[in-house]
């Protein structure tokens, strides 16, 4: 059973590959600013959720013509992140300048980063296909340490920030600069994989169903 992910974040791939999961991966063509735009939702947990369920239906609509599948069709799951704070919702910085503003915001606070997930059943029903298409949002607090301004400044300029969610990682250069969690944890790396698979579950999939075979251990005594 093929699991697709429409997303192209290496750390959602790393994610999945590490619970022994080895998804294909779709990237969307989803312009998420108009997304936002047409549904008008400006609460974080909304606008994560809708640009989620975007992605994955973007990429599920797409899947007769990828010859991996072989017209079977698969399960396919799309995730967006933001981060919360003062009420605000925050994507990727713009540039360097936004970034840095933001972490002397950030420093020695918490804010909430939200992980929208949406998965799609796009498997025929003669293939075990429940039709099912359902999300669910992780909102994990997130404690940043008491940063000076060098250390934001030498962070920022290794890139890594511009590419993110919030400006940060967890599972990056960024994990130094993060004081502690409360919430699950892959959540913040931007996919929830406890959250994933309660989505398979409700529709009908066990989370053995996607994971790629092992073979047996061979024993050395």
């Amino acid at each position: 059973m093929r699991l697709v992910l429409a997303s192209a974040s290496p750390a959602r791939l790393q994610l999945l590959r590490s619970a022994g999961v080895d998804p294909l991966v779709l990237v969307s063509a989803v312009d998420e600013p108009a997304v936002v735009d047409r549904y008008g939702v400006q609460d974080a947990e909304d606008v994560c959720l809708v640009l989620a369920r975007a992605k994955a239906e973007d990429v599920a609509a797409r899947l007769e013509d990828v010859e991996e599948l072989g017209g079977a069709g698969a399960l396919v799951v799309g995730c967006d992140s933001v981060l919360e704070l003062d009420g605000e919702v925050h994507g990727r910085p713009a540039d360097a300048a936004e970034a840095a503003a933001r972490w002397r915001r950030m420093r020695g606070r918490a804010g909430v980063l939200h992980s929208g997930h949406w998965l799609v059943d796009a498997r025929p029903p003669e293939d075990g296909g429940s039709g099912a298409t359902l999300g669910a949002v992780s909102s994990t607090t997130v404690h940043f340490a008491d940063v000076d301004d060098a250390e934001v400044d030498a962070y920022v300029a290794t890139g890594e920030p511009l590419r993110v969610a919030g400006a940060f990682t967890l599972d990056g250069l960024g994990a130094p600069y993060v004081a502690g969690v409360e919430g699950e944890p892959s959540a913040v790396v931007g996919l929830g994989l406890a959250t994933l698979r309660g989505l398979l579950a409700d529709a009908g999939v066990r989370w053995s169903d996607v994971r790629a075979p092992h073979p047996a251990a061979t024993r050395t005594s």
